[in-house]
């Protein structure tokens, strides 16, 4: 199998392509750093993401960012800035939107082929009982909805295709470093987890968000 794995320098997105590799996979990598996979920059990122072949039998998308021009997510409406919210937003869902706008083209048509993205509970509306995090868990809201938009266009093409949106639970990775009293898993017991959870997965449930564990999260 061929899978492209974006992301694969972070904590998820390194431990997911070894992994996969371990398995016999051939797997391609994008990453900021090393590719020029940015999506501060849009036309670029689509100019990087047009440079790929296919097919590919799993994309998988581990990039994301917890805050970007402040130290923690806002606690409250007060702590509320466009700045914010936008660079939000062009990591956690115009990133994978671009991506995804590439997968009628790189996935596998006439077998089964997976798009993954990773997003967060905390981006469910139906399990916000805690409040805070704006620009996070609208982002990720905002990232579920294309998942699921997605999905049901790709139905139409490749019906044996598998779209959804991955709760990896707390890992510890640098995205996670501030937050000591969370219970971690290591990254690659996540990658695991997460591997495990799409191979189970079928056309049927193509468009869903789900846990590390397999469970559906609410939206």
């Amino acid at each position: 199998m061929r899978a492209l794995v974006v992301g694969d320098t972070g904590g998820i997105g390194e431990a997911v392509a070894a992994r996969l590799r371990g398995r016999g996979a051939e797997v391609v990598g994008l990453s900021r750093q090393r590719d020029g996979f940015d999506v501060d920059d849009p036309a670029r990122a689509e100019a990087v993401l047009d440079f790929l072949e296919g097919p590919f039998g799993l994309i998988f998308v581990a990039t994301g960012a917890l805050v970007n021009t402040r130290a923690a997510p806002e606690k409250s409406l007060r702590e509320v800035s466009a700045e914010e919210m936008a660079t939000q937003f062009a990591v956690n869902t115009i990133g994978p939107a671009l991506v995804l706008k590439q997968a009628p083209r790189l996935l596998a048509r006439r077998e089964r082929g997976v798009f993954a993205a990773l997003s967060a509970r905390v981006g469910s509306i139906g399990d916000n009982r805690a409040g805070g995090w704006y620009s996070y868990r609208a982002s990720k809201a905002a990232l579920n909805q294309v998942i699921r938009t997605g999905a049901v266009e790709l139905a139409r093409s490749h019906k044996q295709a598998v779209c959804v949106a991955l709760h990896p639970g707390t890992v510890a990775t640098d995205f996670t470093a501030n937050y000591p009293a969370h219970k971690k898993v290591e990254a690659e017991a996540a990658a695991t987890n997460l591997l495990g959870v799409l191979d189970g997965l079928t056309p049927a449930q193509s468009g869903g968000f789900y846990d590390y564990a397999g469970l559906e999260v609410p939206w």
